[in-house]
């Protein structure tokens, strides 16, 4: 699985040829949680509330992007959360 980027502790990655509907993966130690690149959304799982919020702040920085590389199937290394 790809790593996107990675900030704070925080991993996030996406599955190549995943089910649908479009979304990444995050990753902060023994937490992992599905998002919803179309609704930002978390689908699965669960991250620390503060975890959490920081993935949504840059999922909505990068979420033109996120959804390009879920339909190009083309890894891209994103900016971290600065």
């Amino acid at each position: 699985m790809p790593e996107i980027t990675r900030f704070y502790g925080i991993v996030i990655k996406m599955f190549f040829g995943d089910h649908s509907p479009p979304h990444f993966h995050a990753i902060y130690g023994e937490y992992n949680a599905l998002i919803s690149i179309e609704s930002l959304d978390v689908m699965e799982g669960d991250l620390p509330r503060r975890a959490e919020k920081m993935v949504l702040e840059w999922a909505r920085l990068y979420q033109k992007e996120l959804l390009q590389i879920w339909q190009s199937q083309e890894f891209i290394k994103l900016p971290p959360l600065t």
